[in-house]
């Protein structure tokens, strides 16, 4: 099932944003407000930018990878979750020339994302979208919301992610804090 998401910066949304960071490259405009509008949820009408990306089927995961991440994942917008984080990320061309097994071998046997995201389960949920195919200018927008006493956790797997042979292929990263 293909589910649309909009990510609208402005001044409407649950989520006030505390930080704008570029990580790698150009950072986006500030803006006060966050609305993250899953599926049929009517978006704010006005924002300074929209992201826009779909929830789609999986990549470079393994049936038994998929089936311990459903079991350990929690959904998103539980009551305790007053942090959230949205991370777009563009990757190289070098990374796309890559076909899907060569792509895979750096996701999980060099990088380990899977095996390390499962470790920060149930405390930091997180949902992929991707953008690539719709023609937006990011290749994946990463959610993740977590109670304020995870935050270090959060760090942590941020910081393991960033370090792996994957984020070598890191061409743009915005890093956008957000909090309810």
């Amino acid at each position: 099932m293909v589910t649309r998401v909009r990510f609208v910066a402005g001044d409407a949304g649950v989520w006030t944003i505390d930080e704008i960071r570029a990580v790698i490259g150009e950072p986006l405009p500030g803006a006060p407000r966050l609305a993250r509008c899953e599926g049929d949820e009517p978006a704010p009408a006005r924002g300074r930018w929209t992201l826009t990306g779909v929830r789609s089927h999986d990549r470079y995961v393994t049936r038994t990878e998929k089936t311990r991440l459903v079991a350990a994942s929690p959904e998103l917008d539980r009551p305790t979750a007053r942090c959230g984080v949205l991370i777009p990320i563009r990757k190289s061309p070098a990374w796309w020339a890559l076909t899907q097994d060569e792509r895979r071998a750096i996701f999980e046997e060099q990088s380990h994302h899977i095996v390390i995201g499962l470790e920060y389960v149930p405390a930091v949920a997180r949902r992929l979208y991707h953008s690539r195919d719709l023609g937006e200018p990011w290749d994946f927008l990463t959610w993740f919301d977590f109670a304020p006493e995870d935050t270090a956790a959060f760090d942590a797997l941020l910081g393991r992610l960033r370090a792996s042979a994957e984020w070598r292929y890191v061409e743009r990263e915005v890093e956008i804090r957000v909090s309810r």
